[in-house]
Parts: C-alpha cells; sequence; structure tokens
C-alpha cells in the first residue's frame, strides 16, 4: 500500500523555560537553566533540594475547579499544553471527522503525587479507608489522553505509550504510524510528567540517579561534561499535532515539518543503566534512519538523549561515531536537558518539538554548562556546547531512552510539497 505523509501542524510546551512554545524556544536559543531550589515541597533533607520546575502555572486558566480537583498534575499539563497546540494549528473540530482523529500520549510514571498522598493519608490514619473517589481515574497513566478526546470530542485511536523516558516518543512513532498507514487523519500526540514531590525526587535520590549540586543548580544539568553528577529532575508537557499531509492542505493548515521515520530498540542489559558500549542507541537510531529512507549524510542534527549520567553520555556519544563514522562530525548534537532537566516521560515530546524548531528555524540549541572536556568522549564531535548555533537543518533526529532499556528515535524533515 502506499504510505502517506505525514506533518506537524500544531505545537503546545509547558515547560521549566516557559509555558508556551515561544518561551520555551526563545529560553532554549538562549541557553537558560529551568533548575532553581525545589518550592513545590520542604526538600531540606532530600540528597537533591533543587529541580527543573513549571513556573506560574495556574490549572484555571485552562479548566475550571472541579476539573482541577479530578486532575493529577501530569494530566492538568497535558490539557494545558494541548490547549496551546490546538489553538496554534488552527482546528475547528466542528468542521472535521472526529471519529478519524485520536490521541495517542506518552507518561513514565502518571499520577504519582496523587497516589503518594492517598497513600500517605491512610498510612498515617487510623487504619479507616477513606480514599477519593478520584484517586484511581486521576492516577493511571491512560487517563491523560482519555481526558483530552473527552474535551474535544475525539473518537479516534485513544491510549498511552508507558516506556519510561522514552514515553512520548514512542507516542509520537505510534501516531506518524497510525496516519500514514490510513488509519486516523489526525493524532494529538505527546507527553506529560509531573514527578516533583516527595516520592519522585526520594525515589530518584536512592537510585543515586540525580545530581547533588545544590550548590549550583543552575549549571548542574552538565551533559558530556567531564564533572557531571546525574541529571535534574524535570516537569511538563509537550502536544505535537500530526496529520496526513492531505488532511492539512484540505484545511489550510500551517505546517511546521514533516515526519519521516521512527525507530524502536531495547538494550537488553540493564534496568537504569543504558548499555555502555551505546548498542541499543547504535541500533535504534540505525532502525529510524532506515525507516526514515535517509543516508546518514542526511541527517543534520541530533537532539540527543544526553542526561548528564557518568555511563549515559558515553555510550550514546559512542553509538553516534559507531553509526555514522566521518559524518558525525559534520552533524550538531545537543541535549535539551542542560537546560530543561529531565522531564522523563515527556521529555520525548518536548524535545521533539525542540528538533522540529530547529528544522523550521535553522538553528541549533546549545548544550550549556559546559566546563572541562571528558576525556572518555570523542570530543571531535560537536556537542553545541554554551552557545545555539545557526546552521542548516534539513533533518533532525531526536533520541530517547527509558529504564528497562528502551530506546526510540524520531525523524523530522524540512517540508516540501
Amino acid at each position: 500500500m502506499e504510505l502517506k505523509r505525514v506533518v506537524v501542524t500544531g505545537l503546545g510546551a509547558l515547560t521549566p523555560l516557559g509555558n508556551t512554545v515561544s518561551d520555551y524556544w526563545n529560553g532554549l536559543i538562549g541557553g537558560v537553566s529551568g533548575a532553581a531550589t525545589i518550592t513545590k515541597f520542604d526538600a531540606s533533607k532530600f540528597k537533591t533540594r533543587f529541580a527543573c520546575e513549571v513556573k506560574g502555572f495556574d490549572p484555571l486558566d485552562y479548566m475550571d475547579k472541579r476539573e482541577v480537583r479530578r486532575m493529577d498534575p501530569f494530566v492538568q499539563y497535558a490539557m494545558a499544553s494541548t490547549s496551546e497546540a490546538v489553538e496554534d494549528a488552527g482546528v475547528d473540530f466542528e468542521k472535521l471527522d472526529t471519529n478519524r482523529i485520536g490521541v495517542i500520549w506518552g507518561s513514565g510514571i502518571g499520577g504519582l503525587k496523587t497516589f503518594y498522598e492517598e497513600v500517605s493519608a491512610f498510612a498515617h490514619g487510623d487504619g479507616t479507608p477513606r480514599f477519593n473517589p478520584f484517586f484511581i481515574p486521576k492516577m493511571i497513566v491512560d487517563i491523560a489522553p482519555g481526558h483530552i478526546s473527552m474535551r474535544y470530542g475525539l473518537r479516534g485511536p485513544n491510549f498511552s505509550c508507558v516506556s519510561a523516558c522514552a514515553s512520548s516518543t514512542n507516542a509520537m512513532i505510534d501516531a506518524f504510524n497510525y496516519i500514514r498507514l490510513g488509519q486516523a487523519d489526525m493524532i494529538i500526540t505527546g507527553g506529560s510528567e509531573a514527578i516533583i514531590n516527595e516520592a519522585g525526587i526520594g525515589g530518584f535520590n536512592a537510585l543515586h540517579a540525580l545530581s547533588t549540586r545544590n550548590d549550583d543548580p543552575k549549571t548542574a544539568s552538565r551533559p558530556f561534561d567531564k564533572d557531571r553528577d546525574g541529571f535534574v529532575a524535570g516537569e511538563g508537557s509537550g502536544t505535537v499535532i500530526v496529520e496526513s499531509l492531505d488532511h492539512a492542505l484540505a484545511r489550510g493548515a500551517k505546517i511546521y515539518a514533516e515526519i519521516i521515520g521512527g525507530g524502536m530498540s531495547a538494550d537488553a542489559h540493564h534496568i537504569t543503566a543504558t548499555h555502555p558500549e551505546g548498542l541499543g542507541a547504535k541500533l535504534v537510531m540505525s532502525n529510524a534512519i532506515r525507516d526514515a529512507r535517509l543516508n546518514l549524510e542526511d541527517i543534520d542534527y541530533i537532539n540527543v538523549h544526553g542526561t548528564s549520567t557518568p555511563i549515559g553520555d558515553i555510550g550514546e556519544a559512542k553509538a553516534i561515531v559507531d553509526l555514522f563514522g566521518e559524518h558525525s562530525y559534520e552533524l550538531n548534537i545537543s541535549s535539551s536537558k542542560s537546560m530543561t532537566g529531565h522531564l522523563l516521560g515527556a521529555a520525548g515530546a518536548v524535545e521533539g518539538i525542540a528538533s522540529i524548531l530547529a528544522v523550521k528555524n535553522d538553528i541549533v540549541p546549545p548544550t550549556i554548562n559546559h566546563f572541562t572536556d571528558d576525556p572518555e568522549l570523542d570530543n571531535r564531535l560537536n556537542f553545541t556546547f554554551n552557545e545555539a548555533q545557526k546552521r542548516e537543518v534539513n533533518a533532525a533526529m531526536s533520541n530517547t531512552f527509558g529504564f528497562g532499556g528502551h530506546n526510540a528515535s524520531i525523524v523530522f524533515k524540512k517540508f516540501t510539497s
């Protein structure tokens, strides 16, 4: 069968750098750090006392009080970024076949705050079970696409992808596949996460995964720097509206970029650590490029997973050199997490938006907080350290790797008619 072309027509973002796409993008290009002391709870006794929080967010700007009470923050975030994306795409659902419009969403953890609060209240009570009737509907991961579909009356494919930090990239790949196979005309896709609470920070501290640079939060996320000591927790949401080219043209939509390929793989190595030689990373990038029907030399920019962990950064850099060979040194590579922190299940969507805008605007966001070269890395690679770089970006890849060894990569290119 002839596969349909798939394009991006709307974007929405709620991030530690700003609560709109424009604020997020300007923060990225300006090399702004979203890290600061945690305000959402008293973290004074925690090993890590800072994070990249969403700032100045009022859910009542997007929904009424009744809805707020029934939604965990990860769903509130999803509704906010989706509201922006729908407006950005100029969608009038009353004029479209909503039976062929779906929602495919990603979150690695879902309603962690709700789960923590409900169980904590029971554990500290008198043993009488007094649970909120919305406990389960607020907590489950798939409730975010459910709420989005109910708000807009969308009856197409509707589900969540859960693959830890690869979740929203997997969601975007699924959306891409449903549309190119003709199973849907339009999909609202992306991901959201809200883990900056006692359970989230405490759990990742117990894994020794987080940076403990409490004296200097803004420089704590240091991908590919010799003195990196772990990732910085982030939160937020990203929404990408994708549709078939025919559908987009028929309604006169603006087009940001085209999605041309996606790849998936497994490390089959460790529950939390990526493969030290980057075997799964190399495989997933190769799969994505093959699916996109590109040559290796066609890729101009990779928004890398780049979490600022000692092992993970080395493995991903090795994978790039092993796969791309001499072309590795012609690429721009950068890690948005140096600025946003790690948004876990939302990372793929938010970093996918950065990749889409790099293609659209021919600007590569930087990897900030680089101070010292790591001798274990191939420092001939262009990590786009500290300052954004202007260059032609015809094709960009976004990498995300999750606990459990889940890898996903998606490829965007400039749209040409």
